[in-house]
């Protein structure tokens, strides 16, 4: 379940200080290490949050912390989920009728890492004291899929290079918690790193939401996108079929003439536009015209030069048969028609003119007039 619809978050705690063992880096001050556990126990279990513990031995963290968070729960509220492989036992040791509910969700893997390493992607936070290379590795996932971690640094070991690597990261922190989390343990540091872990949830939970939005908003953009590209198809279609038949130019006739296949290439810029990874179509909108209208315009600029009497009897629908599809061309490829603008390519040549020239008589030109 996402930490953004769970009620009460999940907060894994991992770790050892066990002084007997050997750690790099080494621990620090091992003899406040199982009271400062169970204190973060009590103060989680205050903050009503669930436990994530993956051993019941003295030699890690997840006992202590269990112990404390027990003493503090009332009414049944207390929750623990353990995560063992499915050959080994758990237990805390709880006296009956303890506040505290413990489940057993074995893993179907034999080696522990497996479950270690695929619960924390489904935990809200992350508690880690002390510990070794898998503490450390558990904070380098961590921080890697963004999800709240909180390394007490005062005990030195796994942690404490996590707490090194978070002020790199940052994710959800700032100073005043990276300066939190480094500093030497004191009476009050376990509400206040508990405190610290649930504020960077609700950042977590707000950057989500956040990041929600704008995937939806993409979304609803490219689909208006793509409503106003067939919009534009559907204008320069029926520009086609409502042309007046041939005529003297009129202003009607050149609206038609010009605008029919501007609304085409708007079109081609939108589609085009749609095969890339973020959406900006109103952008290519204005481009897409650009694009058309100086494609648009050198053509029938061409036509003129070879016709000079092309409006004394100007055949609209025969002309928007070469001009739509070119138009729509030069939307749909209007950074080749910037690029040949500014390289000072033929004028008469744009994109697309070349597909067009076989349609034409072997003169080279079109006199819409016959």
């Amino acid at each position: 379940m996402s930490s953004s619809l769970r009620q009460r978050p999940l907060i894994a705690v991992v770790g050892s200080v066990d002084g007997t063992r050997e750690f790099a880096p080494p621990l620090q001050n091992v003899e406040q290490g199982p009271e400062a556990c169970r204190q973060l126990g009590r103060a989680l279990a205050q903050a009503q949050c669930d436990l994530a513990v993956f051993s019941s031995k003295d030699k890690y963290i997840e006992a202590e912390v269990v112990r404390g968070y027990a003493e503090a729960c009332e009414d049944g509220q207390g929750r623990v989920v353990g995560y063992p492989p499915r050959h080994r036992s758990m237990d805390f040791g709880l006296p009956e009728g303890s506040a505290v509910t413990v489940e057993v969700v074995r893993d179907t893997s034999g080696e522990w890492e497996v479950s270690y390493y695929r619960t924390l992607m489904s935990c809200d936070g992350v508690l880690m004291v002390g510990g070794g290379q898998s503490t450390r590795v558990a904070g380098v996932v961590a921080l890697a899929q963004r999800i709240p971690v909180v390394p007490v640094a005062a005990f030195g070991g796994g942690a404490g290079q996590v707490w090194i690597n978070l002020d790199k990261v940052r994710n959800d922190t700032d100073d005043a918690d990276i300066a939190l989390l480094g500093a030497d343990w004191s009476s009050d540091s376990a509400r206040k790193l508990v405190t610290c872990l649930l504020r960077q949830r609700d950042r977590r939970v707000r950057h989500e939401r956040t990041m929600a939005r704008s995937r939806n908003l993409q979304a609803w953009s490219g689909a208006l996108g793509w409503v106003v590209a067939v919009a534009c198809m559907a204008v320069a279609v029926l520009g086609l079929v409502t042309a007046a038949p041939a005529r003297a130019a009129t202003s009607m006739d050149l609206a038609v003439l010009v605008g029919a296949p501007l609304f085409a290439s708007v079109a081609g810029a939108v589609i085009r536009n749609s095969f890339e990874t973020e959406s900006q179509w109103p952008r290519a909108c204005i481009r897409g015209l650009g694009a058309g209208l100086v494609t648009v315009l050198l053509y029938v600029a061409s036509q003129l030069l070879s016709v000079p009497t092309l409006l004394d009897r100007l055949d609209v629908r025969r002309l928007l048969f070469m001009t739509i599809p070119l138009g729509f061309t030069a939307g749909f490829t209007f950074d080749l028609v910037f690029e040949r603008l500014r390289s000072g390519a033929a004028a008469g040549a744009p994109p697309g003119s070349d597909l067009l020239s076989s349609a034409a008589p072997s003169g080279g030109q079109v006199d819409p007039s016959e």
